[in-house]
């Protein structure tokens, strides 16, 4: 009896489907529009999500990888003191993954110093 509940709810959704998939379609692409053009009071664009970039790899970092860091490393003067500044890197969680964050830090901040001269 089960499976016959489980056989007949299937196919009255795929009748349902059917006769109603141009008004799906509507509804979606209505939503989707609504989502792309989000204004706050001011009457400014603004996005749900602003997605970031790999330093390393230049991937986006999309929003369910929760693996990824952002790192922020702070710039010092001559006698090793905090001078208020920072550089931003954000590291993926492929990178990650693989090992390579530490390398690859010590690389962008290598590549970092010399155009801040530090």
């Amino acid at each position: 009896m089960k499976g016959f509940h489980i056989l007949n709810t299937r196919r009255l959704f795929a009748a349902q489907l059917s006769a109603g998939v141009i008004n799906l379609h509507r509804r979606f692409s209505l939503f989707s529009k609504t989502l792309s053009k989000m204004q706050n009071e001011e009457g400014q664009n603004m996005d749900l999500y602003i997605p970031r970039k790999c330093s390393a790899t230049n991937r986006l970092i999309t929003s369910k990888d929760h693996a990824s860091v952002q790192i922020n490393v702070g710039h010092l003067d001559e006698s090793g003191r905090y001078t208020g500044q920072f550089s931003t890197f954000a590291l993926c969680g492929f990178v990650r993954a693989q090992g390579d964050a530490d390398s690859a830090l010590d690389r962008l901040w290598q590549k970092k110093k010399v155009e801040t001269r530090q």
